[in-house]
Formats: structure tokens, C-alpha cells, sequence
């Protein structure tokens, strides 16, 4: 590219050598171009002059450089009215700007317009003649002072073509106002120091697409972008962005190629066939878009919900019956919408004149094209074909062309601000007070001494608002406050229709706001398309990627047990504190189940009833031992130590109720004391009881009178008394030295916590259970022996019985305590108790009570002897 690029510098590097030769007699009083190209042009001359680059052609045919000093002509074809009507906008601009009396005074603006025909040679060619002026012959003065032969430049709109120019032109501090280059780059204020441009970088484009994506939950999408420096930085900066700001992922990145090339069309749009991505997004121009489509047509690839950047989201090119059932539903974003009063009458009042074809080609040039004829000297062909004759008096008004709708001015109104903004700077440095400047000893700038840089520091300071009610500045980089209108392809019958659906923009206070009105937006599909690799993982699920795939393509794993997530794609799930637990659905930690044997609990209600029926029997019992205490059963074998069994039995049934209900501190060490001591109590009075039988049937043999005073009544109390009190002590000693205590036990089960009396020493357990078990087989032994003794009423035949249901209910009692978990562990305690208690109060008190109430007649003391008097 260097070769072409050298004869559009020449002019420069010539002036400089001229002008820093380090001898001043040698300096040459002027410079000359040494070639000069043909370009397509419209000029006005005035005191001040503005340089623009449009793309009025879409393509040219460059030839071959021969360096001779004849001028280079360039043939560029395709014209684009629209193209057209922007370098037209910025002549309306000064004109309207030549008419205010507010803005430069006494100065005439003029303007220098070229096309760069989309091609870069020929854009940078014009960049260079705007910069350094096409006249053939330049007269320097001595210390080459003098404005430049453009004070600033608008354009160019494309990001390549800007770079390549701004490259040189940025050296030289000449401001560059864009209104179309929307390249990140070009925010580099290092490199590109004197650019500057109405239209929002593709930083904020890029950024306002994410949230577009956002916005719908889209997060599994496609990406095309063109091969040049606008699409590799967009699609560099949107790729970095997508999963860090929407969550999301490419499903394929694809780089559409320049011009037609149908190898590499059809893969692309066979892998876009092919994916599950239902969004496609599109950062390129429309010359790149034509031929996509044209494939995706070829193809029928449809079900597709295509997503444009600005760069093609209003190109009328794409709205024909052809591409509707494509493109119909399409999301764009686009440039701000304004309105240009006025802009229309001037654009009719448009006429070619005849002046030199290099002043004016441009507009003989959209002559030809709108009336479809010919300026004289048409080409031979041209005539013989029947093609017309151009006069310039033609009437615009009687030809249908999109040159004239100012309906939808967007790349329009840019050019517009862009005008104003090196107007609006140029009035500011020129109404500079002499002593009271910016620049060095507050001095001010000199329109006849101007340095570009100088323009560049009001050019930084602008701010105004337009008569749309637009604010336009620049931040440190140069660039705009960004605004886009978010738009949407209406598929009307016929044609295809672009509306306005919302706009994104961001505010002075680095604020973002995007506002969308869903209710106008028209879908392609009968609801709005989903487009996700994966479905979200909804809460109680975590995210687990798929080896191999993109970071949107996972499978959702519930979380364990004792794990939650309550957020959708969580990639983790957390544990819950230690006394909470997961729900069923793993969505939220639920306090635990607290568990014991409750008052409330069937089984505590069951054991609860049984023990205060036991209760309610002894009381029954008592009663009416104490109505017959009078009577030979009850007066049999010491009656105090049978209502002393019957108070231990009633104690024995109301301990129960303290292994009942949420364990306390007081009832964990009450429970075990009382049940001891209670069991103890009962079983040392039976014990007694079996002695003091086998006595008195031994006093009746010879020689055992002698026994019978170690049994009296006061020798049996002390007995007694002196049994229970060892329980007593072991009980005491138990909870001084290691106290039962409460505990919340989370070993059995994880959901629940289960409240339960640690026993605190197992030795003291043991020795409690052990002292009764001892008692309680001595008991039954003692009760074995005298079963046959003669008696009509044997009470230990009745003993042994008892003692031997007592035995057998805590003999099963260890190994199923030992295996229950929790409350079941307490309920079997419980059981045991009432079972024994149950046990020894049926076989002790039955068969008396049998008697008592229902014969009677054996109730006497020649019945109970009867037995010994027959024999």
C-alpha cells in the first residue's frame, strides 16, 4: 500500500524538507505537487474551509500508477444517493451556518467534499488533499506559518479508512471529526490525539447488544463480523464481554469474507443451520450482508432472530419481499434519529452548473444517476442505446428516490453535530479576549497565524445542544455521548418496515439506561425466541459444565442433601449452618426437626396414659388396703411393707413421666435418681418381705424360734431404709461427678436434631441398674426357695412370679436400649418401667385384691390357715 499511498504525501514531506532545511538561504519560496489525482469532488470557496469524506460510489477502479506529472484520473462507480445526501448535509450545514449572524461573524465558511468510493487508496488520497490543499504551487513564508488548507475534517466514515488517514493527519494535530468511524481504537488519544466523532465507539455498541441480550435472557448466540478493523475490534471486545456481562457464550465465530466468495458463504451459513443458536448477531457493513443473505436465501435458513448493528441495521437494500421471511423480527441498534429543518427544501434546490467537472462532479454525478441521462458529451454507446440527453433543469420532485425522504436522519444528523461541533469550537477561539487566552502568556489563537492544535483544545471544550434537544460533547477520548435507538424489522405486507422500539444510552453521570416498549416489537416467531444451550439451573441444582463445550452448555445436578442453592445457575452449592437442613427441594435451609419423646407425640401420649394409669391403679389399690387393713390378707406378712411396695410402685410409675417431654437439665438428672431410687426402694421391700416368710417358716421348726426377733418390724424398716440409702449414694455420687446433662445429638439422623440425656458416666448407669438387678435376683432366688412353703395364701409363690416378670423386662431392656436411637431410646426406658411396675403390682397385689373384693369368704384367717389345719 505504501506505493499508492506516495503520491498523495509528496506535497507534505516536499513542504517539510522546504521548511526545516537547516539553511535559510536555500529555502525555496514555494513547494509544488509532484502528481495530483482526479478525485470526485464538490467545493465552495470561503474564508474558512471545511474538508469532508463521504462514500458516495461503492466501489472504483484504480489504475495503474505511472509516475508522470499528468493528473491521475479515477473511475468510481455504484452510486449511492444516500451516500450522496450525507456530503450534502454537511454543504446544508454551512450554508445554514453562512446564514446565523450568532455564529463566525464576518466569516464565510466554505467547504471541500470528496468521495472515497469505499476504497482506501482512494479515501487516504483524499484525506491527504483535503490536509495539504490540491493547488499546484504552494507560497510558504519564511517560517512556514499559515493556516492549513482545511481548519478540520469530517469524516471518514469508515473505521479503516480514519485510522489510515488519521495515522499522518494526527502527527500534524488536524482536528478529525467522524461521524460514521466507530472503531475502539480510534479512542486511543496517544495515537489518534486530534480525533474526535459524533457517533458512539463500538465499545458502547457493543455494550448496548449485550444488553439487548440481557434484556431477553438470550445467552447462546452466533457472531459474524466483517474482515476489517471495525469487526476484528468489535468482535475481539464483544467476545471478552459476553460471558462476564450477560452469562453467555458463542456457539461459533465466523469472519465473513470481502466480496462474493460462495466456498466460504456456504460453510458459514451451513454451521449457522446447523446450530442449536437461534440469535445471530452481525457486526459488518451491507456490502458484506448482500451476499450473506443472498446464501441464507439460497439455503432457506430460517427461524432465525438476526440481531444488526448499526453499521446495516437501516440499509434500505435489505427491504424487499426477497428477505422478508429472513429478516423480519430483526433487533438493531442504530444511530440517534434526528430532524434537520429545512434540509429537504435545500436538497431540491440542488443543479449541476457548468463549471469544471472536478468542482462540481459530484452532483452531475447524482444528476445522472437519479434522471438516468447523460451531461454532453454523452459516450456514443450511450446515444445509440436511446439513452437521454441531461439538461440540469430536470425536477427532483418527479422522481421517486430515498434522496429526498428526511424521515430517518441518523448518519445525517451526526454529520450535522459534527459540523457544528468546529463551528461552534472555531467561534469560541475567534471570540478569544487578547490577555485572557488559553495558550502561553494567555494569549490567543490567530485565524492567520492558526495552529491546528489550537482548535483542538476549544474542540475539547464544546459543548451545545442542538435544535433536535441533543447535548453534544466530547470526554477525554474524544468521543460522543453515546446514544443508539434500539430498532426492529416489521414485516408489513409487501415490504418490510424499520421502527424505533426503545434506545440505550448513557447519561453525564456515566448512568445506562435501555428502554424497550415489547409491545410494538414484532417477532418472526409466534413468542420471543429462546436461544440458550442450556436451560437455566433453577435453585436446589447446580451448574456442571459439559467437557468439551462452550461455558453456556451444562447440566443441572441437584445438590446433595444438607447443600441448597436459592439462585438459578449457581455453580456451587452452599451447606446449610448446623442446625438448619435442606428442604426437599434443596432450595433453602429449614431449621431441623427437633425430636424427643413428646407429650404431644402418639408414642409419648401412649406411655404418658399407661403411666398415670398405673398411678391411678395403686392409688385404687392403697385405698383399699387401707378400707381392709383390718382383714387377715392384708394384716398377712407385715401390711406396712405392702403399702410401702405400693408407694414405691406409684413413684416407679410417675418417674416415667420424667424421661417424657424436651429434656431438661434438672429432669436429666432427676430421672434416672428417682427411677433408681424408686425401683430400689420397691424391690428392697420385697426382699424383706421374702425374708421375713422364709423366717416365720423356719421359727415353726425346732430350734428356729431364735430367728424371728432379727425380723421385727423396726429391724425391717432399718433394712429397708439402709438398701434404698446405697442407691442413694451411688445416685448422688453419679451426679456430683458427672451430671446427665441435655444434648442435641445430630449423629442419628441429619435432618433432625434429637434432644436426649447424655447419662454423663456409663459406670454409674451400670452400677445404678446393677444394685437393683442385685436386689431383684436375690429377691427372686429367696422367693423360689420358699414357693412350696405351706400356706393356703403363699405370698412368695406370688414373689417369685413378680420378680421373675421384673427380671425378664430388664434383661430385654439392655440390648434394646442400647439399639434405639433418640426418643425410642427414652420410650424403651419408659416401657420398662411400666412394664416391671405394671408386672410387680399384677402379680403382688392381684391375687389379694382378688380376694379382697370378690371372695370374701376367704378372707379370714381360718381360710388362709385352712390349708395348714387340713393337713
Amino acid at each position: 500500500m505504501g506505493t499508492f499511498l506516495f503520491p498523495s504525501v509528496c506535497a507534505f514531506v516536499v513542504c517539510l524538507s522546504c521548511c526545516f532545511s537547516s539553511d535559510s538561504s536555500s529555502i525555496h519560496s514555494s513547494c509544488k505537487l509532484g502528481r495530483q489525482f482526479q478525485l470526485n469532488a464538490l467545493h465552495m470557496p470561503g474564508d474558512v474551509t471545511l474538508g469532508g469524506l463521504f462514500e458516495v460510489h461503492f466501489t472504483s477502479v484504480f489504475p495503474e500508477l505511472i509516475f508522470t506529472s499528468e493528473p491521475t484520473k479515477i473511475s468510481c462507480q455504484g452510486f449511492d444517493p444516500l451516500g450522496f445526501r450525507h456530503a450534502m448535509t454537511m454543504a446544508f450545514a454551512i450554508h445554514e451556518i453562512n446564514k446565523n449572524p450568532n455564529l463566525l461573524p464576518n466569516l464565510t465558511l466554505g467547504y471541500s467534499l470528496y468521495d472515497n468510493c469505499a476504497t482506501l487508496v482512494i479515501g487516504f488520497s483524499a484525506a491527504m488533499s483535503l490536509f495539504n490543499g490540491q493547488d499546484e504551487e504552494f507560497m510558504l513564508q519564511e517560517n512556514c506559518s499559515g493556516r492549513p488548507p482545511v481548519l478540520g475534517i469530517v469524516g471518514d466514515p469508515f473505521s479503516t479508512f480514519t485510522i489510515a488517514a488519521s495515522d499522518v493527519i494526527s502527527l500534524f494535530r488536524l482536528p478529525i471529526v467522524s461521524y460514521y468511524a466507530t472503531c475502539l481504537c480510534l479512542s486511543d488519544r496517544k495515537r489518534f490525539p486530534s480525533f474526535f466523532r459524533t457517533i458512539p465507539s463500538d465499545a458502547f455498541q457493543v455494550h448496548a447488544m449485550l444488553q439487548i441480550l440481557k434484556h431477553f435472557s438470550w445467552t447462546w448466540v452466533g457472531l459474524l463480523f466483517s474482515d476489517d478493523d471495525y469487526g476484528h475490534h468489535v468482535a475481539q471486545s464483544f467476545q471478552s464481554e459476553l460471558h462476564h456481562s450477560v452469562g453467555g457464550c458463542l456457539a461459533y465465530l465466523e469472519m465473513l469474507p470481502w466480496g462474493d466468495n460462495p466456498v466460504e458463504l456456504k460453510r458459514i451459513v451451513g454451521l449457522m443451520k446447523k446450530s442449536t443458536a437461534r440469535v445471530v448477531i452481525v457486526f459488518a457493513h451491507q456490502i458484506h450482508m448482500i451476499h450473506l443473505l443472498e446464501e441464507v436465501v439460497n439455503q432457506n435458513v430460517t427461524g432465525l432472530q438476526w440481531m444488526a448493528s448499526e453499521a446495516w441495521t437501516s440499509a434500505n437494500v435489505f427491504e424487499t419481499p426477497r428477505f422478508m421471511p429472513y429478516l423480519g423480527g430483526t433487533l438493531g441498534i442504530a444511530i440517534r434519529r434526528g430532524e434537520i429543518s429545512g434540509l429537504r427544501d435545500f436538497l431540491l434546490r440542488i443543479r449541476p452548473h457548468d463549471k469544471n467537472d472536478n468542482e462540481n462532479s459530484m452532483v452531475k454525478q447524482f444528476w445522472e444517476h437519479t434522471f438516468q441521462c447523460r451531461f454532453a458529451p454523452p459516450p456514443a454507446e450511450w446515444m445509440e442505446a436511446g439513452g437521454a440527453l441531461c439538461s440540469g433543469e430536470e425536477d427532483l420532485q418527479t422522481v421517486e428516490t430515498t434522496f429526498l425522504d428526511v424521515s430517518n436522519l441518523r448518519p445525517e444528523y451526526n454529520i450535522y453535530k459534527a459540523v457544528y461541533a468546529l463551528v461552534y469550537a472555531l467561534d469560541q477561539m475567534l471570540r478569544c479576549e487578547p490577555g485572557r487566552g488559553p495558550f502561553s502568556e494567555h494569549s490567543c489563537a490567530s485565524l492567520q497565524q492558526l495552529e491546528p492544535w489550537q482548535l483542538i483544545h476549544y474542540l475539547e471544550k464544546v459543548n451545545f445542544t442542538t435544535s433536535f434537544g441533543d447535548q453534544v460533547s466530547f470526554d477525554k477520548n474524544g468521543d460522543a455521548l453515546p446514544i443508539y435507538d434500539v430498532m426492529n424489522w416489521v414485516w408489513l405486507p409487501g415490504k418490510i418496515e424499520v421502527q424505533n422500539v426503545g434506545f440505550f444510552k448513557k447519561t453525564t453521570l456515566n448512568d445506562e439506561e435501555l428502554v424497550i416498549d415489547e409491545d410494538k416489537i414484532f417477532w418472526n416467531f409466534d413468542k420471543v425466541p429462546r436461544s440458550v444451550c442450556s436451560e437455566s439451573c433453577p435453585p436446589g441444582t447446580r451448574m456442571v459444565r459439559r467437557k468439551g463445550q462452550p461455558l453456556c452448555c451444562f447440566d443441572c445436578v441437584p445438590c446433595s442433601e444438607g447443600k441448597i442453592t436459592n439462585q438459578t445457575d449457581s455453580i456451587e452449592c452452599l451447606s446449610c449452618p448446623e442446625d438448619f437442613w435442606s428442604s426437599k427441594q434443596n432450595d433453602l435451609c429449614v431449621p431441623k426437626k427437633i425430636e424427643f419423646l413428646s407429650y404431644n407425640d402418639p408414642l409419648g401420649i401412649c406411655l404418658t396414659t399407661a403411666s398415670l394409669l398405673g398411678t391411678f391403679i395403686c392409688s385404687i389399690v392403697f385405698a383399699i388396703f387401707i378400707y381392709h387393713r383390718s382383714t387377715p390378707v392384708v394384716r398377712a406378712n407385715n401390711s406396712e411393707l405392702s403399702f410401702l411396695i405400693l408407694v414405691s410402685l406409684k413413684l416407679c410409675f410417675l418417674c416415667s413421666l420424667l424421661f417424657i417431654g424436651q429434656p431438661q437439665l434438672w429432669t436429666c438428672q432427676l430421672r434416672h435418681a428417682v427411677f433408681g431410687i424408686s425401683f430400689v426402694l420397691c424391690v428392697s421391700c420385697i426382699l424383706v418381705k421374702t425374708m421375713v416368710v422364709l423366717a416365720v417358716f423356719s421359727s415353726s421348726k425346732p430350734g428356729g424360734g431364735s430367728k424371728l426377733k432379727w425380723f421385727g418390724s423396726v429391724q425391717q424398716r432399718g433394712t429397708v431404709l439402709a438398701l434404698t440409702c446405697v442407691q442413694a449414694v451411688v445416685c448422688t455420687v453419679w451426679i456430683i461427678s458427672a451430671s446427665p446433662t441435655p444434648h442435641a445429638n445430630t449423629r442419628y439422623h441429619n435432618d433432625k436434631i434429637i434432644y436426649e440425656c447424655v447419662v454423663g458416666s456409663t459406670a454409674g448407669f451400670a452400677v445404678l441398674l446393677g444394685y437393683i438387678s442385685l436386689l431383684a435376683i436375690i429377691s427372686f432366688l429367696l422367693a423360689f426357695l420358699a414357693r412350696n412353703l405351706p400356706d393356703n395364701f403363699n405370698e412368695a409363690k406370688f414373689i417369685t412370679f413378680s420378680m421373675l416378670i421384673f427380671c425378664a423386662v430388664w434383661v430385654a431392656f439392655v440390648p434394646a436400649y442400647v439399639n434405639s436411637p433418640g426418643k425410642y431410646a427414652d420410650a424403651v426406658e419408659v416401657f420398662a418401667i411400666l412394664a416391671s411396675s405394671f408386672g410387680l403390682l399384677v402379680a403382688l397385689f392381684g391375687p389379694k385384691c382378688y380376694i379382697i373384693l370378690l371372695k370374701p369368704e376367704k378372707n379370714t384367717r381360718k381360710a388362709i390357715m385352712g390349708r395348714d389345719i387340713k393337713r
